[in-house]
């Protein structure tokens, strides 16, 4: 059998860590039976079981679903129960699934803002020794900052403030997005099923996936805009009360600070469809009306936007220049779109980072021969279904036709079809990309459910029992989750499997960094730690990450270089114990940092 951490470590990186060899991973071969193996399987023998016992569990499922239905009806108080389950539910299962440690580079790049966020600052000046510092997904110049949008960082940093780990911040973020998902429904689709919709949002997105148990997703965010701006849609053309406005830029706010390409292509079909409620819509406020409703609701987004730029100009030195940009200009040969041409090779200071950049090259090559295209597109679409349905509810897939021909859900079809335009052009895609429209693809797979409900072929209600088997098998796997440890279900760091799909969660990944960190945190001194990777080292397990205040931090991390880079380098920092780091050694090895002979020679 091959070792999945060995295969991991031989192919190449992509975009962003989150990639984490999402699209080569799917074909590695591995027996370890995984809680997705385990639905996957269960799946196939419940849609068999369907049709074979079509009235399996209906006594019971119909005495649970009155019960499900009054709450559903109060729609307030469900929206309410729906956040709370998300916060507490999560909050109960930490001793199986405890608060996530940091291990990839997106989650330090995301818990830098948070520090310089935290500390009341904007951006940190370049470190004196910033060539010794540079990693992935960091920008040393013109400022030394996450190449991030800040909603994340801004976020983390909060939680840091208020209540002293930034962890928590995602919790909340997670409840409310939970609840605003639950909300949106309400306004598409009958209010049990906006409720199932809510309860499913808990299980797949608020216990057991990445958006909640790493830090560098900003997925509840952004998912949280996206139900703010389709909930409100709908409410605003039938009674144009002003909360509605308010919440609509709430939303057009979090998804412009977190995912603005994707949250561009869900704002345009709203914005077609509030131009023509005002030019033509029956129920149109006058224009005196309008302008009231909508003067709060413009000037958010408008302040929003200039803080935006004053927190670029602050950042990136021009208030017209985006994140992203240049991080990818000085580092990056891939680029975003298929349109793009790659950008010349730069100039390397370490190969890990080379090595990085260069798998991304790979895979925008591949996906430009003809050969690569098609796997790589047909790729996402699985990687989005099984992220935000799980396999449990694949079956639902056969009721697709129905879903395009319904009136009720044209406008999330046709918003879902211009993402998948705009995705069809983007190089790479992990589900946190797809997070404003959330609430949309949830709403289409609920109708699609509804329409399989009532599907009878021959008269049998298989369709019924398909739902209802679905809905069992979903809770069913939160217990085999929970209890993956004990029943030996196989959690990894990296694989797409378990990463992008449902049943990811921490089992404290990243913990040789931690240890080392800790024990030398408790020495007295401060430390230097120069770190040295084999020439197989997987980059995306990086460890040169530092805090907002480099120079006054206890612990400095840095890349080792030359002799003579060496030696400027611990000149710098002379006031502090020098010490050699080996991560690809398992256990990590700590030694004292054998000094250059400059440097010994100096001593003497």
């Amino acid at each position: 059998m091959l070792c999945l951490d060995s295969f991991a470590r031989r192919i190449p990186p992509f975009a962003e860590s989150e990639h984490s060899l999402h699209m080569l991973l799917a074909a590695a071969p591995n027996r370890d039976i995984t809680p997705g193996l385990i639905e996957g399987g269960l799946t196939l023998v419940l849609f068999a079981g369907a049709f074979i016992w079509p009235r399996l569990g209906s006594s019971w499922c119909s005495r649970i679903e009155p019960v499900f239905a009054r709450l559903a009806r109060r729609k307030g108080l469900s929206v309410v129960v729906v956040g709370l389950a998300a916060f507490f539910l999560r909050l109960a299962i930490l001793p199986a699934c405890p608060i996530p440690l940091p291990f990839a580079p997106d989650d330090y790049s995301f818990l830098l803002a948070a520090d310089t966020f935290a500390h009341g600052r904007l951006a940190n000046p370049t470190p004196a020794m910033w060539t010794h510092l540079e990693t992935i997904h960091i920008g040393m110049q013109p400022t030394y900052m996450s190449m991030y949008f800040p909603a994340q960082g801004l976020l983390l940093a909060a939680s840091k403030v208020v209540f002293g780990h930034p962890w928590f911040g995602l919790l909340v973020a997670s409840a409310l997005m939970c609840a605003a998902i639950c909300w949106m429904l309400q306004a598409w689709l009958p209010a049990n099923w906006a409720l199932l919709g809510g309860a499913g949002a808990i299980v797949h997105l608020a216990l057991f996936s990445y958006w909640i148990n790493t830090y560098h997703a900003a997925g509840s965010i952004g998912a949280l805009g996206g139900a703010l701006v389709v909930g409100s849609l709908p409410r605003l053309m039938k009674t144009v009360r002003f909360r509605y406005g308010l919440l609509m830029a709430m939303g057009i706010v979090l998804v412009a600070c977190t995912r603005p390409y994707e949250g561009l292509l869900l704002c345009i079909p709203a914005a077609v469809a509030l131009g023509h409620w005002v030019l033509k819509g029956k129920n149109r406020p006058s224009p005196g009306v309008l302008m009231r409703r909508a003067a709060l609701p413009v000037i958010l987004m408008v302040g929003a936007g200039a803080w935006m730029g004053y927190y670029d100009y602050r950042a990136f030195g021009n208030p017209l220049t985006l994140p992203y940009s240049i991080n990818r200009a000085t580092y990056a040969m891939a680029p975003y779109f298929v349109w793009q041409p790659p950008r010349p090779e730069p100039a390397y200071r370490h190969p890990v980072m080379r090595s990085f950049y260069y798998g991304e090259l790979d895979y925008y090559k591949g996906i430009h021969s003809w050969t690569g295209f098609l796997p790589s597109t047909l790729g996402k679409v699985y990687l989005a279904l099984g992220f935000f349905a799980g396999y449990a509810f694949f079956p639902a897939l056969l009721m697709l036709r129905r879903v395009f021909l319904d009136r009720r859900v044209r406008y999330l079809v046709l918003s879902v079809c211009l993402l998948a335009a705009g995705m069809l052009v983007q190089i790479f895609l992990i589900p946190h990309y797809l997070a404003p429209f959330t609430c949309v693809l949830f709403a289409i797979g609920l109708q699609a459910l509804r329409h399989l409900r009532v599907w009878k072929p021959e008269g049998k209600p298989v369709g019924l029992a398909i739902v209802r088997l679905g809905v069992t098998l979903t809770i069913l796997m939160v217990g085999a989750r929970i209890y993956a440890g004990p029943l030996h279900l196989a959690l990894r760091e990296w694989p797409a499997s378990n990463w992008n799909f449902t049943w990811y969660g921490p089992d404290h990944f990243g913990t040789e960094r931690v240890r080392v960190e800790a024990e030398l945190s408790s020495l007295p001194e401060k430390q230097l730690v120069i770190v040295r990777y084999s020439a197989k080292h997987n980059p995306f397990e990086e460890w040169v990450y530092n805090a907002a205040d480099v120079d006054n931090s206890k612990i400095v991390w840095a890349r080792e270089m030359g002799d003579a880079d060496n030696l400027e380098l611990m000149r710098y920092y002379r006031d502090r114990k020098v010490w050699l780091v080996q991560p690809d050694l398992l256990p990590a090895v700590v030694t004292p940092y054998p000094m250059p002979g400059q440097l010994a020679a100096a001593a003497h």
